[in-house]
């Protein structure tokens, strides 16, 4: 087999969807639990990096048609070390090198823009357990020099879930945050509490558990805010919002939630964190709990919400099983370190 690997050009609409369809039918491998990026929504991220990212693509083609995508992530703010890269290949042609091919490639992008420690997202089905012993994507990680570095859980909660229960998650955990207001809102950051916001939103990826992950925290930009904002237009995303502010109105707790035009009837649950110095108050689950109130009130037409935590978070874990999620599914974060 003749492979060639390819630049992939997001502009070029044929090859875009090709490459696309590779990813897609990879991701479908997951059934029910498949949560794969739709066509517009990638397109959107491809076609115009921001100051905060740099992201691009390549095809594995063999007779003239695309049998794998590869993608890579660079920040340009912070974690200049790092690099996040993802590989697909066509369900029909695996286990024929594709992937060992395109991911060298990859890495050999990642390692001429200077990246040293690379990042990598692999989902399994649940009955593989924890480690993903036996599956087709942990296996293909760790061949190729990749550690399991946090475990995820992905877990569906059906959705609505009855106000009198989110009524009495709220009430009681009100009791003990007398002193903070919530706020709720849908679309962008509003102007007076946009540099809190983004404070606390850049924390998330280092204050989350984060396993043996070497990271760093995000750069605090209000400007990459706006940007990514920007970018979730572009897609056909709506972002649903909650904080949690003290007297002095500083941004001390936040939720948010996420949907998308091109995938109706699902929403996915994105960040929620609690500054250190505010936790012991209940604010999670308060503003978790406003939140999807809020989902539930603009968005009936939604059925379904998808979220992420790290096998770890126990107190997270609680408050989603308080809410009904149930486990479907495991994720995993693998890194690799480049001599």
């Amino acid at each position: 087999m003749s492979l060639e690997i390819v630049d992939l050009d997001p502009f070029d609409a044929a090859a875009f969807e090709a490459w696309h369809r590779v990813y897609l039918r990879a991701q479908d491998a997951m059934g029910e639990a498949a949560t794969p990026w739709m066509l517009e929504e990638l397109r959107a991220v491809m076609q115009q990096n921001g100051s905060s990212a740099w992201s691009g693509g390549w095809s594995a083609v063999a007779a003239g048609e695309t049998v794998g995508a590869g993608f890579l992530r660079t920040p340009l703010l912070d974690n200049l070390e790092l690099a996040e890269l993802d590989v697909h290949v066509d369900p029909d042609r695996q286990r024929s090198g594709i992937g060992t091919a395109l991911l060298a490639h990859v890495e050999e992008q990642a390692r001429r823009r200077g990246r040293t420690v690379l990042t990598g997202l692999v989902g399994w089905t649940w009955g593989h357990g924890p480690l993903g012993e036996d599956a087709a994507g942990p296996l293909f990680a760790r061949a190729r020099g990749y550690d399991l570095a946090l475990t995820e859980v992905q877990r569906e909660l059906a959705l609505p879930v009855d106000d009198a229960v989110l009524a009495g998650l709220a009430d009681e955990a009100a009791l003990a945050h007398p002193a903070y207001e919530l706020r709720s809102w849908v679309g962008p950051v509003p102007d007076e509490l946009l540099e809190g916001w983004a404070a606390l939103t850049s924390s998330l990826a280092t204050e989350a558990p984060t396993g043996d992950l070497e990271l760093e925290p995000e750069a605090v930009s209000t400007d990459v805010v706006r940007e990514r904002e920007a970018t979730l237009a572009r897609q056909g995303r709506t972002k649903y919002n909650t904080v949690a502010l003290t007297e002095a109105g500083d941004v001390v707790a936040y939720s948010d939630l996420a949907t998308t035009v091109h995938d109706p009837g699902r929403a996915y649950q994105w960040g929620t964190l609690v500054l250190g110095e505010h936790r012991g108050h209940r604010l999670g689950v308060a503003v978790k709990v406003a939140n999807l109130r809020l989902l539930q009130r603009e968005r009936p037409d939604v059925v379904r919400l998808t979220t992420y935590n790290a096998e770890v978070n126990s107190h997270m874990i609680a408050v989603n099983e308080a809410l009904g999620f149930r486990p479907v599914a495991w994720l995993g974060d693998f890194q690799k370190k480049l001599g």
